[in-house]
């Protein structure tokens, strides 16, 4: 058993060793800056003033079909009031024209959160030495091949913590189609009939925008658990 017990021992360190590589390359490049988006998705960047001739085309095609739908008033027709109408349109396309501006102030009001919570001055520590410590509990606690019962529970503890960092990811990207996809959001600002698109993007923006500070503070709390845990193991 002492093979066994040095291979899977070796084995738990290697992955908290692996959680510590994520941990110190993931959580800071996952943040309210897109450069790390642009870094991997540069077709973002440069399709942008594509959808800005887009969103500006579609809303200026919007306002001549909502103003041609005032002569068949008479017939039936729906049509939106033609002061507001053209007030909207002027609006919304100085909104699409300067919407990387106006994603910009966005981003960097929900950035300053992100980083208070990224920065907070949290005690070192090793994820390595998680399996070490589990190792001298579970060795007090239970009996028989005490490595495998370690090498469990670090497993489910790191594969737990990579689904947080996943989730952490994946919002991430996701912020990152919301925000180089706005022309055509402000677009259908223009019009009452599709205004309702709009409010539905910028609450899908903000809730993903407060999902991603909450990932980050989920996982500072488990780096700190984990912190806390290895300082005073018995304390449990």
């Amino acid at each position: 058993m002492g093979i066994l017990d040095s291979i899977v021992g070796w084995i738990a360190e290697q992955v908290m060793n692996i959680l510590d590589l994520i941990t110190g390359s993931v959580l800071g490049a996952l943040g309210c800056d897109m450069s790390v988006f642009i870094r991997y998705f540069p077709a973002a960047e440069t399709m942008y003033e594509i959808f800005v001739a887009i969103a500006i085309g579609f809303i200026l095609l919007n306002l001549v079909w909502q103003l041609f739908k005032n002569y068949g008033a008479g017939i039936g027709l729906s049509a939106e009031d033609p002061g507001k109408l053209l007030l909207r349109s002027v609006l919304f396309i100085l909104l699409a024209y300067y919407s990387d501006q106006i994603v910009a102030l966005i981003l960097t009001i929900a950035g300053t959160p992100y980083s208070w919570i990224v920065d907070a001055s949290l005690p070192p520590i090793e994820f390595a030495s998680f399996a070490s410590v589990l190792t001298v509990i579970v060795g007090a606690l239970a009996s028989g091949s005490v490595s495998l019962i370690v090498l469990i529970l670090t497993i489910i503890v790191a594969w737990n913590y990579i689904k947080l960092l996943f989730e952490a990811a994946e919002r991430y990207i996701m912020v990152g189609v919301l925000i180089y996809t706005a022309p055509m959001a402000f677009a259908t600002g223009a019009s009452e009939s599709t205004s309702n698109i709009f409010s539905a993007w910028g609450r899908m923006l903000g809730g993903q925008l407060f999902l991603l500070v909450m990932n980050a503070w989920c996982l500072r709390l488990f780096v700190s658990m984990v912190g806390g845990f290895i300082a005073n193991p018995l304390s449990l």
